[in-house]
C-alpha cells in the first residue's frame, strides 16, 4: 500500500518534468532519506534519560534509534570520551514516506501556532533541515508519561540540483515551506 507523500510524489513526476524541462524521468529528483536526530546534554545522560529518548525516538520514527556517543573529551563542557550524547535515526524507501505523512499531514499542524517551515532552511546539498522544540506533537508519544521534553532536528535529504528543484519537489508532496 502507498503512502500519501509517495502517491503525490508519483502524481507530481510529470510536473516537475514539464516544469524544469528534464528528458528522463531518472533525472527528476527524488527525497533519498530522511534523518532524525536528538542531542541531549552530557550531564543529562543517565540511564533512564537513555532509554526514554531511545523508546521515544523508536516510537516516533518507527525504526530502531541508534545511540550516539562522544568522539573525544572536552572538559569545559564536562564531556568524556564515549559518553552517550543523542541518538539518530536514518529513514529510507516505505518508513521514510510513512514519517513524512505522519509529519506532514498530523505533527506539524499540531504545533501551536505554526503558520509554516523557513525557505531558509536549504544546504549546500540541497536537503532540508529544520528542528522542532517538542517531540510530543507526534501522536506516538505517551502524553502521560513525559519525564523530559526534548527537540528534534530532522533533515530531508533530496537529490534535487539547485535549491529550486529541492524546495518545488517539497512543496509538491505538501511540504508546509513559506
Amino acid at each position: 500500500m502507498q503512502s500519501l507523500t509517495e502517491k503525490l510524489y508519483k502524481n507530481s513526476v510529470a510536473d516537475i518534468t514539464k516544469k524544469f524541462g528534464y528528458k528522463n524521468v531518472m533525472a527528476v529528483p527524488k527525497v533519498k532519506m530522511v534523518s532524525i536526530n536528538v542531542g541531549i546534554k552530557a550531564s543529562e545522560s543517565d540511564n533512564k534519560t537513555l532509554a526514554y529518548l531511545l523508546a521515544q525516538i523508536s516510537n516516533i520514527s518507527g525504526q530502531k534509534a541508534v545511540l550516539t556517543k562522544s568522539r573525544k573529551a572536552i572538559s569545559t563542557f564536562k564531556l568524556r570520551k564515549d559518553l552517550p550524547i543523542g541518538c539518530r535515526v536514518t529513514l529510507r524507501g516505505k518508513k521514510m514516506y510513512y514519517f513524512l505523512d505522519r509529519l506532514i499531514n498530523i505533527a506539524l499542524p499540531r504545533i501551536r501556532d505554526f503558520r509554516g517551515l523557513s525557505s531558509n532552511g536549504f544546504n549546500q546539498s540541497n536537503h532540508y533541515s529544520f528542528g522542532l522544540k517538542e517531540h510530543n506533537v507526534f501522536l506516538e508519544v505517551d502524553l502521560d508519561n513525559i519525564p523530559k521534553i526534548f527537540g528534534l532536528n530532522i533533515t530531508v535529504a533530496t537529490d534535487a540540483k539547485t535549491k529550486e528543484e529541492a524546495l518545488y519537489l517539497l512543496k509538491k508532496i505538501n511540504f508546509p515551506i513559506k
